[in-house]
C-alpha cells in the first residue's frame, strides 16, 4: 500500500458524483456542478430519513471554528495531475463554500489529504462501505440497499465479499437487495411522475422479505403490485403495520377494513378493546416513564417469545410506538 500525505488545491481534486451517498440525488442530472453536489451532500448526510442537513451543517461549522479539518480526505490520481475524491466529499465541498466565501489566500484554498495511488476498484468499494455503511455518516436505507445491488448485480461481487466489506449479515444484506428491487419493480412504475418517488417509504419493502408476508398477500388473491398500491394510498400506516399483514388479509372483516381504511384502523378488529379510562388523566412524561422502566426490565423470555411471533399483536403495537415516537423526536430536533 503507498501513501503519502500533503495539502492539495481544492481546485486540483474532483467530487465523486459516483459516490453512492449522493448518487441517487443527482442521476437525473446531467453533468452536475460543484453546487449541486454540495446540495446533495447536505441532504444526503441525515442521519434520518427526516433529520435535514443538521448533521451537515454541524460538521460545517466545527470545521469553521477549527479552521480545519483534523481527519485528511482520501483521494486517488486521476489524469492531468487530479485528483478523485474516494472519502471525503462533504470536508471538501466546505473548504469550496468557505473559499468561495471568503476568498482566496484565507486557508481554504487546500485541503489535508492521504493520497492512494494503488487502489483497486473493489477497495474503493470497501472505504465507501466501512465510511457510510457501518461508519459514523450514515446513508439513508434506500441509498445503501441501491449500493449494495449495484455492487451484487451490475460489480456482480459475491455475497460473501459484500459482507466481509461491511460487516452486515448476509440474510439482511440480502434482504436489503430485494427490498430495492422490489421497490423499484412495483413501486415506481405505480407512481404518477417521478417526483413523486418516496424513499421514505422502503422501510415498507425491508418489511415485505420478512417470512410469511408476500405468502400472505399472494393467498389472499392480491399481487405485489397491489402492495405497492397499499403504500402509495397509505393503506399501510405505519410502515412496520406490514407485519401484520398475514393477520389483517386472514381476517375477513379486517381485510375489508384494511381495503378500505387501512391497516392500523383494521388492527383494531383483532386486539382487545383498550380501556385507557385509568389513564386519562396520567401525565405524559408518567405515561413515558413508566412504559420506559417496563421496556428495562422486559424479561428475557419476553424478548424471545416476541421475537418469534415478529407479526404478533406485542410486537406489532411495539414497532408502531417506535415509528410514532421516532416521527415526534424527528419533528423535535428538527431545525425551523
Amino acid at each position: 500500500m503507498h501513501e503519502q500525505f500533503m495539502r492539495i488545491p481544492i481546485d486540483d481534486i474532483q467530487l465523486d458524483v459516483e459516490n453512492p451517498r449522493i448518487r441517487r440525488f443527482l442521476e437525473h442530472i446531467p453533468n452536475p456542478g460543484a453546487e449541486q453536489i454540495h446540495l446533495a451532500l447536505g441532504f444526503g448526510s441525515s442521519e434520518s430519513d427526516s433529520g435535514g442537513s443538521t448533521t451537515f451543517r454541524t460538521l460545517r461549522e466545527s470545521i469553521r471554528e477549527s479552521r480545519g479539518i483534523s481527519s485528511p480526505i482520501l483521494v486517488r490520481p486521476i489524469e492531468g495531475d487530479k485528483y478523485l475524491v474516494i472519502e471525503g466529499n462533504t470536508r471538501l465541498a466546505i473548504y469550496r463554500e468557505f473559499r468561495d466565501e471568503q476568498g482566496p489566500g484565507r486557508g481554504w484554498d487546500a485541503i489535508p489529504a492521504i493520497i492512494r495511488d494503488d487502489l483497486k476498484e473493489h477497495e474503493v468499494h470497501t472505504i465507501r462501505l466501512q465510511a457510510h455503511l457501518v461508519g459514523p455518516r450514515p446513508w439513508d436505507p434506500y441509498s445503501k440497499a441501491k449500493y449494495l445491488t449495484y455492487l451484487r448485480e451490475v460489480e456482480h461481487l459475491p455475497m460473501a465479499a459484500i459482507e466481509s466489506m461491511c460487516g452486515g449479515r448476509r440474510k439482511e444484506l440480502a434482504d436489503l437487495i430485494d427490498a430495492f428491487n422490489d421497490m423499484e419493480k412495483y413501486y415506481r412504475p405505480a407512481l404518477p411522475d417521478e417526483s413523486a418517488f418516496d424513499i421514505t417509504r422502503f422501510s415498507a419493502f425491508v418489511e415485505l422479505q420478512k417470512p410469511g408476508i408476500k405468502e400472505a398477500i399472494l393467498g389472499a388473491g392480491f399481487k405485489l403490485d397491489d402492495f405497492a398500491h397499499w403504500v402509495i394510498d397509505q393503506k399501510i400506516h405505519p410502515l412496520m403495520s406490514v407485519r401484520s399483514l398475514p393477520k389483517i388479509l386472514g381476517n375477513k372483516e379486517a381485510r375489508q377494513k384494511f381495503l378500505k381504511s387501512g391497516a392500523k384502523e383494521a388492527q383494531k378488529l383483532l386486539d382487545l378493546p383498550l380501556n385507557t379510562g385509568a389513564l386519562d388523566n396520567t401525565t405524559f412524561e408518567t405515561l413515558a416513564r413508566v412504559l420506559s422502566e417496563r421496556l428495562d426490565s422486559i424479561a428475557y423470555s419476553d424478548v424471545k417469545a416476541l421475537k418469534a411471533d415478529p407479526s404478533g399483536t406485542k410486537a406489532v403495537s411495539l414497532f408502531t410506538l417506535l415509528e410514532s415516537l421516532q416521527g415526534l423526536c424527528n419533528d423535535i430536533s428538527k431545525d425551523e
